[in-house]
């Protein structure tokens, strides 16, 4: 959103997995060994937990969560558990698998890897929530480029992985890919929804703000939300 919004791209691509499915999913995992077997039981104890909150700039560690499982349940993560650290979805893992923190957030495709790479701790963790699917990754180029250079690179990402066995190969290496699909900024739009009602949580929290002043701010928020709607 960062590249179209603020540097002149535009998304043009999305990758595939190789199963050719389009997406993956968040995560909030837990010791094998936990007590907690699902969200509603995490929401009850989370005075007595610590959590180990993704990045905020990652979607699945903290976006669609924070959506998802907090401003849907109208709580702040900052302050509900014992205790809350931040960290990537590696860190986050190890954390639970090791016993550092109760609950983390993590998605599928690090638990894929993790569970290529280190098996034993792959099997320390248990899953107790899933999010919606989240889109795969989108490729974007600069709007400002000739339109036939622009042409040229849609037609080698569209066409790779179709050409050769060596191509599929590389792709399968790099992560699990079979290639890629035309995609374009409508695919930014659950993502922008996400972050709107990020921002319409925080003003409707917000105790410091007047009441008309909130109000207002919300009417925006809901008159950007409708619009995104439109776009799907």
């Amino acid at each position: 959103m960062e590249a179209v919004d603020r540097a002149g791209g535009e998304v043009f691509a999305q990758m595939v997995n190789a199963d050719g499915t389009q997406g993956y999913y968040s995560h909030l995992i837990v010791h094998k060994d936990s007590p907690l077997k699902s969200l509603d039981d995490m929401l009850q104890q989370g005075k007595n937990l610590s959590f180990g909150n993704g990045d905020p700039n990652s979607t699945s560690g903290f976006l669609v969560p924070s959506y998802y499982v907090f401003a849907q349940n109208k709580i702040d993560a900052k302050t509900f558990f014992k205790l809350t650290r931040s960290a990537n979805h590696e860190s986050n893992a190890l954390a639970v698998a090791n016993k550092q923190v109760d609950v983390a957030t993590n998605n599928s495709e690090n638990l894929d890897k993790l569970k290529g790479k280190l098996p034993e701790k792959f099997n320390d963790i248990r899953v107790i929530w899933t999010s919606p699917l989240i889109p795969l990754d989108p490729l974007v180029i600069r709007k400002d480029l000739p339109e036939a250079t622009k042409t040229k690179v849609r037609d080698f990402f569209y066409a790779y992985g179709k050409n050769s066995p060596q191509e599929k190969d590389n792709l399968f290496k790099l992560s699990k890919l079979s290639g890629f699909k035309a995609s374009t900024n409508a695919q930014l739009t659950p993502i922008r929804q996400l972050e709107l009602f990020k921002v319409r949580n925080k003003f409707e929290a917000d105790a410091t703000l007047a009441a008309a002043d909130k109000q207002t701010k919300l009417a925006e928020i809901d008159k950007q939300l409708a619009a995104l709607g439109k776009v799907q």
